[in-house]
């Protein structure tokens, strides 16, 4: 009994674990490729544990990222083209509310692409839309 408790803890640890991991790691699949240029910034540690627009709990180390209009759960493609970098997140929340910004990450996205220092650069986004 004791053996199946414990590897029911340590199956439970690792799948845990490799939860925030979940996003495709390219924007594949069918739809029309779309494109849009513009800033992006981030947000994290104040917003982390509150809701989002979508009703999912914000954690700032996970890949996801706000967007004004694209359906939840939509898996974006952000480039920063400053260092050509690339993350790729899930919408989950509404946002950007700042002109000029098409996006908004979360602190884990942004520190891939080397966008938490600087707080705003310009970025490509890619997402296919579907017909």
């Amino acid at each position: 009994m004791k053996k199946i408790v414990l590897a029911i803890i340590i199956f439970s640890l690792v799948l845990a674990s490799c939860h925030h991991k979940s996003v495709p790691s390219n924007v594949s699949g069918e739809g029309k490729l779309i494109t849009e240029t513009g800033y992006a910034s981030y947000y994290g540690d104040k917003f982390d544990g509150g809701k989002t627009a979508s009703g999912e709990t914000f954690h700032q180390n996970k890949l996801t990222a706000a967007h004004k209009k694209l359906p939840f759960g939509t898996i974006v493609k952000v480039t920063n083209l400053s260092n050509n970098k690339s993350v790729t997140v899930r919408i989950n929340d509404r946002g950007p509310f700042v002109s000029g910004r098409i996006i908004d990450l979360s602190k884990a996205a942004a520190q891939q692409i080397d966008l938490v220092a600087a707080g705003v650069t310009k970025v490509k986004i890619e997402y296919r839309k579907k017909s």
